[in-house]
């Protein structure tokens, strides 16, 4: 696609229907298409950006605005401006302003998803940087994934709410941004419900409000917020009396930020855990616009978590579950105002995965995780992911009740079987698995057990992706104690995109993530080691793209 003569014909058409600008950095354009497309030059510095169109709020954020060839491309979604004139104010050098120009496509839509390091069964943006999921909800047949986003850069800045629906957690839809920039600051992480007794006075007529709960973030101070949606999540109306919480005065600290709310049915009132300064405190609301602050843990640091689950499935026997963005957690109990932990912090994942929330009003009473994944991809215009949703459940062990962790039932259909054999030395796994060095994505199973060795593990191309460490009772250097402590075996199952890998020990007890990292000068491609190992079990299995 020649892009170079659609901008010449872009430019010509501002010229036309509008005029070039008031000054040398500004421009106006009358919308007629779907996006404006924006060249990125990361030898650029960041300059401010301005968007006006009469009769709806200024944004403001900042770019790398490309004067002449561009590093990438990104874009906004202007489709419900058409037909207005958009002003475009610009601090740094306005040749940059040229080059920005109308399509229905985006830069790069003939191969989109199919980019050489775009992973094929996580959910990525199109464009930009992405962290935080937030406001994980369901709702009429989609699962709702928000999430903090920088449209404009593939690095952390500009944080708008992004957005993309599903109807079964595994095939993604990306839509427009729903929360932008305002005058309180930009737009941190949190959580969304659904208002189903119109406590809050939104709903029309049978149409609940769903309603998203948001730090505001400013240089001075972060607020807590609230936004409603009556077209599920499409369109969103700020509260004209932002902000809700504004905790800066009590805590003395910057850091009050990512509430989560939740309805607390014995107490009948709304229930907010929000992070202020070195822990967690609980709100409460009857009409989730005036809160009151009951209580506070410490120890955790941003992005809570607060969550009850039954132990082995017995709802009669449950425990309550709170956890910050570290993945470290503590199981109590809670009153609706306060939660009293029974012991200290346990740990059931680690690596790239951090700032995990959780879905509510779920229809099956499943608690579903989506955890941001610190993972980059090599020259792609977008950076970070979100890791495989997981089901989080509560299993007794030898050390008591666990949070356990695995992939979600519907991402079966994302993996199909393709070999399995049994009880095999390392030699002969290593040399069965040849076939697959090529394969960028690929699901492999398997159960080891150590025989004359104190550790053993498995490697992709040198990367090591389990390594068992009996002595000191590790895996991949972080403790970890199997069910039966003398245990001579071990269980993985390992998730290899394109991008990242995910694995998941003896059935969830334990889980990690990181960046697929290859040694360049490694041939060996996958392989088992230990003394005398016995591979137990090996599966292996092809993957579909979720974004076919």
């Amino acid at each position: 696609m020649n892009y170079s003569l659609i901008r010449k014909i872009a430019v010509l058409s501002v010229f036309l229907f509008v005029g070039f600008s008031l000054s040398a950095r500004e421009i106006k354009m009358k919308i007629s298409k779907k996006y404006l497309n924006f060249p990125v030059s990361n030898a650029q510095s960041r300059s401010k950006m301005t968007f006006k169109v009469e009769g709806q709020p200024d944004l403001s954020v900042v770019i790398r605005l490309a004067p002449g060839e561009a590093d990438y491309w990104v874009f906004k979604d202007v489709s419900n401006l058409e037909g207005k004139i958009l002003t475009i104010g610009y601090d740094g050098d306005s040749e940059g302003l040229n080059q920005i120009f109308q399509d229905d496509l985006i830069v790069g839509q003939d191969s989109l998803y199919n980019e050489k390091n775009r992973p094929q069964f996580h959910f990525t943006t199109r464009r930009g940087w992405i962290n935080d999921p937030n406001g994980l909800i369901y709702y009429e047949g989609e699962y709702h994934l928000f999430y903090q986003h920088n449209p404009y850069e593939r690095d952390w800045e500009n944080m708008h709410w992004g957005h993309a629906v599903s109807p079964d957690l595994v095939h993604w839809e990306e839509l427009p941004d729903a929360l932008f920039p305002d005058e309180l600051g930009t737009m941190f992480s949190g959580s969304a419900v659904i208002d189903y007794e119109n406590t809050a006075g939104y709903n029309k007529g049978e149409t609940p409000a769903m309603v998203a709960f948001y730090t505001a973030d400013s240089p001075t101070k972060q607020v807590q917020c609230m936004a409603y949606s009556l077209d599920k999540g499409r369109s969103w109306t700020k509260y004209d009396k932002n902000p809700l919480i504004d905790s800066k005065h009590i805590w003395n600290s910057k850091d009050t930020r990512d509430p989560k709310v939740f309805w607390y049915a014995p107490g009948n009132h709304w229930t907010m855990v929000l992070h202020e300064r070195d822990g967690h405190s609980i709100y409460t609301s009857s009409d989730l616009k005036d809160w009151k602050y009951q209580s506070h843990v410490t120890g955790f640091w941003e992005c809570p978590e607060l969550f009850e689950l039954p132990v082995d499935g017995n709802p009669e026997n449950t425990k309550w579950v709170m956890y910050g963005a570290s993945g470290t957690y503590m199981l109590g109990s809670f009153d609706g105002k306060v939660f009293t932990p029974e012991k200290g912090k346990y740990q059931y994942s680690s690596g790239a995965i951090y700032a995990a929330q959780t879905y509510t009003n779920m229809p099956d009473g499943r608690r579903i995780q989506v955890g941001w994944g610190r993972i980059t991809h090599p020259e792609m215009p977008f950076n970070g992911m979100m890791l495989l949703p997981t089901e989080l459940t509560l299993r007794t062990t030898k050390d008591g009740p666990r949070l356990f962790n695995v992939p979600v039932k519907e991402t079966e259909m994302l993996f199909t079987p393709v070999h399995r054999w049994q009880n095999l030395t390392s030699d002969k796994a290593n040399e069965l698995l040849k076939e697959f060095y090529d394969i960028d994505c690929l699901r492999i199973k398997t159960a080891i057990k150590l025989s004359h060795a104190t550790d053993a593990g498995f490697n992709l191309f040198g990367q090591r992706l389990v390594g068992y460490d009996m002595n000191f009772n590790t895996i991949n250097g972080v403790f970890y104690s199997p069910e039966d402590m003398t245990s001579m075996e071990l269980s993985a199952d390992i998730y290899i995109d394109r991008t990242s890998i995910e694995v998941f020990i003896d059935g969830g007890a334990y889980s990690y993530s990181m960046e697929r990292k290859p040694d360049s000068n490694n041939s060996e491609g996958f392989h088992f080691w230990g003394n005398n190992i016995e591979v137990k079990d090996l599966q292996v299995f092809s993957v579909k793209s979720i974004w076919n």
